[in-house]
């Protein structure tokens, strides 16, 4: 018998940098649990270079990421979604589009390294140090026993994730 797989969309305004290196994330660390998926509310059109670079770590395929709209995950044959997760303030606060299916919804703030101005070094830093706080809660989220809980409970342990500090690195 073969698993579920869980299809997660990440959200954040541009969808430029968080919520692209959140879906190269689950994705390759889940081995195949989990499908992830991302979007944003004003989409900037473009992914930003140094997301790109983190990616490329995780060896999720960089070709097809695109900045793309929320609009394309509620529209009608879009993937049914079990898990949405916002990664910025911004998003988190905005009226999202209906789900269909009443997926488990959560918020995981992080602070936005395309904001970073200065060097390339200093912005490089910058998305290290996010890529690395996704990185910890993506461990927790890939390690939950998904089948084993009831909805409401994988609904609490998934906001409680983001509600967990990050922690510098």
């Amino acid at each position: 018998m073969t698993e579920k797989t869980y299809n997660v969309l990440f959200l954040c305004t541009g969808n430029s940098a968080r919520s692209i290196m959140a879906e190269a994330l689950v994705t390759t660390m889940s081995k195949g649990r989990f499908q992830g998926f991302s979007a944003g509310s004003k989409p900037g059109g473009t992914v930003n270079p140094f997301a790109i670079e983190q990616v490329k770590k995780t060896g999720y395929p960089v070709d097809n990421l695109r900045s793309k709209s929320w609009d394309e995950f509620a529209a009608p044959g879009a993937p049914h979604m079990d898990f949405i997760i916002t990664v910025c303030d911004n998003a988190a606060g905005e009226t999202c589009p209906y789900w269909p299916g009443h997926p488990a919804t959560a918020h995981w703030g992080f602070e936005d390294p395309a904001a970073v101005e200065g060097t390339d070094e200093q912005k490089r830093a910058a998305f290290e140090k996010v890529f690395k706080q996704i990185l910890a809660r993506m461990n927790t989220f890939v390690s939950l026993p998904l089948h084993l809980l009831e909805k409401n409970a994988v609904q609490q342990e998934i906001k409680k994730i983001g509600d967990t500090p990050v922690t510098s690195a």
